[in-house]
């Protein structure tokens, strides 16, 4: 393994996953802990509200929002090369559809609260807190300042930004389960720290495109007359983008308005330990795409970084996997009480998507590089149908464990569809033998 190190791309890849791992240690940490505290303070039922309004709002987000960061480093990713032009046209782009997309979800997620509550677990004395929490739309769907960091290799900036909402909602949670504070007080410390953290990062992109100089010519249009295909490619992206939802706070909403509130809170805690064993392939993946679209996709290189990221963060995820399995009953009792144990079942079934994860994270990237964008988007549909299809018959039968089930079975899909069209896209793009053998 030492000549991988010789990779200057390889070197690169491990650099900003590390600036970014650094930060997850820290959010997952304070995550688990700001959930273990709410999960004691509030009990099942009302930590599980509390879930149910948060994922409604995040529910709606991923659904209108348009990944804008992967405009900005698809059409602007060689601004570091010197080629500025399309950057400052692809962030522009980027916050216009930020704007649009977030002020328009916001105005639909608080219109259609009142009628989709009795349907998701939201009781109705508590349907102010959702619309109050709708309000966050606007900042929680914009992702230019992310794009605009990561196409200018500052990594390390969005490692620092990410610890920002993790650490102060610990210390606000803290608070409130010290003073034995009411509901209201854990869903305004949501609030407040997911708008400090969205306000946060859009300071950092504006001090770092001021310090570069490269402020001006960056101008709103949702005419991007010099980016080839770039409103197919957004469209792609935001749908994609809407279909991933489905696996987060989507079907936490259709747990919760399967078995209830309680029945939300365990998945949410089963699922929140499961996705910590698969943080080094979405760091890895985060970096990766960057990273990719600078590489001659013909040559062996990609796909030599794909492979040993696939080892690296396999490694990695094994070790987590190992630890949740062995000790993650005690764990769940010690962090969330004795009420919550009964995620554990869940747990261990959700541990096949930590795995599912380390093989599928360079492939939405590898597909975009490749300028097919629509990969990814028919891969989750397939994935997301087919979960759709089996979740109600499954949490009916089996609760929690039966959702882990689906959830992990839509995964699966997901991951063999996109793995065959990367196959095709590989014997499409490489040379061939006969070809190298001429020249």
């Amino acid at each position: 393994m030492k000549h991988w190190f010789k990779d200057q791309h390889f070197r690169s890849l491990l650099k900003n996953s590390s600036y970014l791992g650094v930060s997850k240690i820290v959010a997952a940490l304070c995550g688990i802990a700001t959930l273990a505290l709410a999960g004691r303070g509030l009990g099942v039922i009302l930590f599980g509200s509390l879930i149910l309004i948060t994922s409604y709002v995040k529910a709606v987000s991923g659904l209108s929002k348009f990944q804008s960061w992967q405009l900005i480093v698809r059409y602007g990713g060689r601004a570091l090369q010197g080629e500025l032009d399309d950057f400052k046209s692809s962030t522009g782009f980027a916050f216009a559809l930020d704007v649009l997309s977030g002020i328009g979800g916001m105005l639909v997620g608080v219109a259609i609260l009142p009628f989709v509550a009795p349907w998701v677990g939201i009781a109705p004395d508590q349907l102010w807190l959702g619309i109050f929490y709708c309000t966050l739309l606007p900042v929680l769907g914009a992702a230019t300042p992310t794009g605009v960091l990561r196409a200018l290799d500052r990594f390390d900036l969005i490692s620092w930004s990410d610890t920002v909402m993790p650490i102060g909602r610990v210390i606000l949670v803290t608070i409130a389960y010290a003073a034995r504070l009411p509901f209201g007080a854990y869903v305004a410390a949501w609030y407040v720290t997911d708008l400090a953290a969205n306000l946060y990062v859009w300071l950092l992109a504006w001090r770092e495109l001021r310090r570069r100089g490269l402020l001006e010519g960056i101008r709103p249009t949702l005419r991007p007359e010099s980016l080839p295909g770039a409103w197919r490619f957004a469209i792609n992206v935001n749908l994609t983008a809407s279909v991933q939802a489905a696996w987060g706070p989507i079907a936490r909403l259709v747990v919760g308005g399967l078995l209830g509130p309680a029945g939300a809170a365990l998945f949410r805690v089963a699922s929140v330990l499961s996705d910590s064993a698969g943080k080094p392939a979405d760091l890895l993946s985060k970096a990766f795409y960057p990273e990719v679209v600078r590489m001659d996709l013909t040559s062996k290189k990609p796909w030599k970084l794909m492979l040993r990221g696939t080892v690296l963060a396999s490694g990695l995820a094994l070790i987590a996997v190992l630890i949740l399995l062995v000790g993650g009953r005690q764990l769940l009792s010690l962090l969330f009480g004795a009420q919550f144990v009964g995620a554990y079942q869940a747990l261990v079934i959700l541990m096949v998507v930590p795995f599912l994860s380390v093989f599928s994270f360079p492939l939405p990237p590898m597909l975009y590089a490749l300028d097919r964008a629509d990969g990814p988007l028919k891969a989750r549909l397939a994935g997301t149908l087919l979960f759709f299809l089996i979740i109600a018959p499954l949490s009916w039968s089996m609760a929690i464990v039966g959702a882990a089930i689906a959830l992990v079975i839509g995964n699966a899909a997901t991951v063999a569809v996109m793995m065959w069209q990367l196959f095709n896209e590989h014997r499409r793009v490489r040379p061939r033998k006969t070809q190298g053998r001429a020249a």
